[in-house]
């Protein structure tokens, strides 16, 4: 009796689809709601006008979040689903051609011919389409596109980034909120970038220092706008 070997291990890669929109969303939440508070109270004194804009960007941004994270990977949804349609249709019309050109991709990675063969025979024996999808057009479990999980999980990432610099605004002082809020935005990016680098593997402080650059550079160009506005106002 042939004995079933199992070798299940994690990767990093298993993360890419919910790691990205988890990041990009509280990134985008901590960024756009910080830079709106800081424009409007540089802009105006009145601590209300700022917790109206800074509810209002949490919201709008938590739902823009939301629709375009969907939108976006339906499209690659819907784009992997025609391509696997396809291959469906052309293993069914036309199979030698196809189990030749999986053994072609095999032989192109440093198979010989006659290995590459049996392989993909096996292969095509056990699962054709799951074949042809990992190793011809490149789709796999990991890899396939989630559209609900991604506009979720961004959603839900730009509100807890978003609720950061927000709740600042009901406890600081309205003299003291745009350095207050600056200083803990970046510090809260930092710490994102960090976490998000330790998630995925990644360089620690090339991330703090990509994403507080970013950072400091929207709240600046925001308040520089909002000190001109409420002048000229």
């Amino acid at each position: 009796m042939a004995r079933q070997y199992i070798h299940r291990e994690r990767h990093l890669v298993s993360r890419i689809g919910w790691l990205r929109a988890a990041v990009l969303g509280a990134n985008d939440g901590i960024v756009s709601t910080a830079s709106l508070i800081i424009g409007v109270a540089a802009a105006t004194p009145a601590s209300g006008a700022v917790l109206i804009a800074g509810a209002a960007a949490l919201v709008a941004g938590a739902m823009s979040m939301a629709a375009g994270e969907y939108v976006s990977v339906s499209s690659q949804s819907d784009t992997e689903q025609a391509d696997l349609a396809r291959e469906r249709t052309e293993l069914a019309q036309d199979i030698e051609s196809e189990r030749a050109e999986l053994a072609g991709i095999y032989i192109n990675r440093g198979l010989a011919p006659d290995t590459a063969t049996e392989v993909a025979r096996q292969l095509m024996a056990h699962d054709a389409l799951g074949a042809h999808a990992r190793d011809e057009l490149g789709i796999s479990e990991t890899t396939t596109a989630r559209p609900i999980q991604a506009a979720l999980t961004s959603a839900a990432t730009f509100t807890t980034g978003a609720a950061l610099p927000l709740a600042l605004v009901l406890f600081v002082p309205t003299r003291a909120l745009v350095p207050t809020v600056a200083v803990a935005s970046l510090a809260f990016l930092a710490l994102l970038g960090g976490i998000g680098a330790r998630a995925g593997g990644a360089h620690i402080w090339r991330a703090v220092v990509r994403v507080t650059f970013w950072g400091a550079l929207a709240m600046g160009l925001t308040a520089g706008i909002g000190k001109l506005v409420g002048t000229a106002v």
